[in-house]
C-alpha cells in the first residue's frame, strides 16, 4: 500500500471484490458502510442479495506491515485474475483504494477513455 493510504487504513484493513475485477481495500469503518448500505439496497429490492453475498462471503481482514504489504489470499487473487509474481496497481477511488492486476487495469482504463471520448456518462 502507497505511503497515503497506509496513513488512513493504520494497521488493518478490510479487502472484498470490487467492481470490475478490483479488490476493494476498506476501513472497517468503510467496510460496515457498505454493507449496511447494501443490505438496505436489497431490502428496497435495487441490489440482488448475490451482491451483498459476495462482498461478505469474499471479505478478509489484511494486516498491513511496516513495508506497506498487504497478503491478498487465492480467492481474491483469483477474482481479480492476479497471478504471483505478477505486477499490481493500487488506485484511489472515493473513500477506498483498489487493488487491480495490471493488465486488467490497463483494459479497463482502455474501456473507460473510449467510453468518455464517445461521450458516455
Amino acid at each position: 500500500m502507497p505511503a497515503p493510504f497506509r496513513a488512513l487504513l493504520g494497521e488493518r484493513c478490510y479487502l472484498t471484490v470490487g467492481e470490475n475485477r478490483c479488490i476493494d481495500v476498506l476501513t472497517a469503518e468503510a467496510f460496515e458502510a457498505t454493507v449496511q448500505g447494501l443490505s438496505d439496497r436489497v431490502d428496497r429490492g435495487e441490489v440482488e442479495l448475490s451482491r451483498l453475498r459476495a462482498v461478505t462471503h469474499n471479505a478478509s481482514v489484511a494486516a498491513i506491515d511496516r513495508q506497506g504489504r498487504v497478503k491478498v489470499d487465492e480467492r481474491l487473487r483469483s477474482y481479480a485474475q492476479i497471478e504471483l509474481p505478477s505486477k499490481v496497481l493500487v488506485a484511489g477511488s472515493g473513500g477506498r483504494a483498489e487493488i487491480w492486476s495490471a493488465a486488467v487495469y490497463a483494459e479497463e482504463q482502455a474501456r473507460t477513455d473510449l467510453a468518455l471520448a464517445r461521450g458516455s456518462r
